[in-house]
């Protein structure tokens, strides 16, 4: 036997944060060397963070990157590390991982397959490295290799496999394991989607198996740069089997994990594999040797798993409560705000937002305890004086309360209720002065009094737009941060006032439909996260029919009676923005998926949902940045495009009005 210990690591880092990258960096060798690592795996581009955007392109970017990595060296005597950074070589800037062996460097492995599709555009800033070429890049006056490598570290040969590498089709591991890889290393900068975990651990299990090697699996941990939440997930397998799996949305700044391997052992399995009679097609340029002396280590078990929650049978609730959670956690400490504040109108939306919030603190005390919780919002001294989750919750955040003669009493006491159950700080009051002040104004310029038989839209949206300034005012006052209260189902149809409930700096929940979050609700109410609870105050929101309450109370307004049943919204969405459907093709697939309600009804609703949405790109143009959940997002700027002006559908319309009226019976 050659039992080798090797570690991965998740790190919580911020694009061109270069002191504190470098901390958690050298945090994770501290605690590898601790447990008496050999092979530490760090994830892609964690120098730099993954989301630097354009100024990858900076020169400057690139040289402090490099003087980063110079300062890192040092500190990995006795262990063999791989860090992610960005590297300019020849007329090309390539996205690497530096391999350093006992504080020196050997080499740059280059990623070769770029994610360009969906929230990534790796290609935008890098190139992609040619499979089998291998060059030199100087650092300091030194030149070192650089491309697709191979290494032999005292006798165990490491092979990369970068990120989008391990999900493309032709995978570099394969090569890499007939040349006779012992050992593959995967960082990663792969965000959070709903139940993507599984297909990494498929990626990696698969990727031990058919190639007959060690697999490490790194990630970033955190919201790195605003928008995507970075879950952790870090994995070690070998030969089918998953040795170590590490806990997913942790609050701390570097989460490791490690294993014993046995590398004769993986050399046995693949002299059995047919594959292995094929002849290596790396070329001995591609080959860097470097003296590591390996500790004598003897087997021992790993007792490294993932957490409970992640065997729950509500997995979709676990994991959008804790992205989210993390999300706003580091938000708000990256951005050094003093708190949230949330206007809160005793719905469904807004009441998500505000027991997100609290969730982040509860989940986060949970986890770090207050003293380290608090520690974490250093800029906020403040914090210092609480004692217990309601008086963090109270400094945190802020929910108001505004009414108009058209809020019911339903509402206000659900939104008192709540943000009592929960320790919020509340305000209530009326905006009913501010909007007549507004109305009066319009009425004496254009010379006629607003009716709502004639001016629904204006008298609805002037509500939503008074509430704004006074909740702005407060966040401004306490150096807060305002969130809104929209979610997906409403920007895919613009049912949200621009300026009035889109008002605020971060939308936490624009990335998710309306139907999950009342299920979430409900859940949240019942049941809630493991290690968490219900809460129970959730029932005075969960009792009502979601409704903007815009409009008198005489007319019993209510979202689906505006626009159409929300779970038929949703698939509506899916289908013709994810998924690319015409008008007739998901009228279509209505008529099967929904066959009780009539054919004119379905008709009606496919059409208003294409106009909506055509209409109002503008709307999710200025949308507030949006936490990416799944393959669904509507934000333009990392996942869904359409043009502002557009010919709205209208030949497609018209397609499905001309079949409807050939094939669909008058009293369907």
């Amino acid at each position: 036997m050659q039992i080798v210990h090797v570690a991965t690591a998740a790190v919580n880092q911020t694009p061109l944060a270069w002191d504190e990258n470098r901390t958690n960096i050298l945090e994770a060798v501290a605690q590898a060397k601790d447990r008496n690592v050999s092979i530490l795996c760090l994830p892609e581009l964690c120098i730099t963070g993954y989301g630097c955007e354009d100024a990858f392109h900076a020169s400057g970017v690139l040289r402090t990157a490099a003087e980063v990595l110079e300062e890192i060296v040092p500190h990995t005597k006795g262990i063999v590390v791989s860090v992610g950074l960005p590297r300019m070589h020849g007329d090309g800037i390539f996205n690497t991982s530096c391999l350093i062996s006992d504080a020196k460097i050997i080499g740059f492995a280059a990623k070769q397959n770029l994610a360009g599709t969906g929230v990534h555009y790796e290609p935008r800033w890098f190139k992609a490295w040619k499979s089998g070429v291998c060059g030199h890049t100087e650092l300091s006056g030194q030149k070192y290799p650089i491309g697709d490598l191979l290494f032999d570290c005292g006798g165990v040969k490491i092979g990369f496999e970068i990120c989008e590498d391990a999900w493309t089709a032709k995978r570099p591991g394969r090569d890499l394991a007939r040349a006779g890889a012992d050992l593959l290393l995967n960082p990663s900068a792969s965000h959070f989607a709903f139940g993507k975990q599984e297909i990494r651990k498929r990626l990696v299990l698969d990727g031990s198996r058919a190639f007959g090697v060690n697999y490490l699996y790194s990630n970033l941990l955190g919201n790195e740069a605003g928008r995507m939440v970075y879950d952790g997930s870090t994995l070690i397998a070998s030969d089918t089997k998953l040795l170590a799996e590490g806990k997913r949305f942790s609050f701390e700044k570097v989460q490791l994990i490690s294993a014993h391997i046995d590398v004769e052992a993986s050399r046995s399995r693949r002299t059995q594999m047919q594959e292995a009679a094929v002849a290596p097609t790396v070329s001995p340029e591609q080959w860097v040797k470097a003296d590591f002396q390996f500790p004598k280590t003897l087997p021992a078990p790993t007792e490294e798993s993932g957490a409970e929650w992640e065997k729950s049978t509500d997995i979709k609730e676990e994991e959008f409560t804790r992205a989210v959670a993390l999300g706003l956690f580091d938000y708000l400490r990256k951005s050094r705000s003093a708190g949230f504040v949330v206007s809160l109108s005793g719905g469904c939306d807004s009441s998500s937002v505000a027991t997100l919030v609290t969730l982040a603190v509860q989940l986060g005390i949970e986890e770090l305890g207050r003293e380290r919780f608090i520690e974490r919002f250093s800029h906020l001294e403040s914090l210092a004086q609480t004692t217990d989750v309601p008086g963090l919750v109270a400094a945190l955040l802020t929910c108001v309360y505004q009414s108009t003669r058209n809020s019911s009493e339903v509402t206000r006491k659900a939104a008192q209720s709540l943000s009592a159950a929960i320790g919020a700080t509340f305000y209530e009051w009326d905006i009913d002065s501010l909007v007549d002040g507004y109305t009066d104004r319009i009425e004496n310029a254009v010379g006629r009094k607003l009716e709502w038989s004639q001016d629904d839209i204006a008298l609805q949206n002037v509500q939503a737009r008074a509430r704004a300034p006074g909740v702005w005012m407060l966040a401004n006052l306490t150096e807060s941060l305002l969130l809104t209260t929209s979610n997906r189902s409403e920007a895919a149809v613009g049912y949200a006032t621009m300026d009035g409930d889109t008002s605020g700096g971060l939308a936490p929940i624009a990335g998710i439909d309306k139907a999950f979050l009342r299920r979430w609700l409900h859940w949240m109410e019942e049941k809630g996260p493991s290690g968490s609870g219900p809460i129970a105050a959730l029932k005075a929101v969960n009792q009502q029919q979601p409704t903007a309450e815009l409009r008198p109370p005489g007319e019993k307004q209510t979202d689906e009676s505006d626009l159409m049943p929300y779970e038929l919204l949703d698939v509506i969405e899916r289908a013709a923005i994810r998924d690319k459907y015409m008008p007739l093709e998901v009228y279509q697939l209505l008529r099967a998926e929904f066959p009780q309600y009539g054919a004119r009804q379905l008709e009606r609703w496919t059409v208003r949902f294409f106009k909506l949405w055509s209409r109002n790109q503008w709307k999710r143009e200025r949308y507030a940045p949006s936490f990416h959940l799944d393959d669904e997002n509507l934000d333009p700027k990392t996942w869904c495009r359409f043009p502002i002006l557009s010919g709205g559908f209208s030949r497609e319309l018209a397609v499905l009005r001309e079949w409807t009226a050939a094939n669909e019976t008058a009293d369907e």
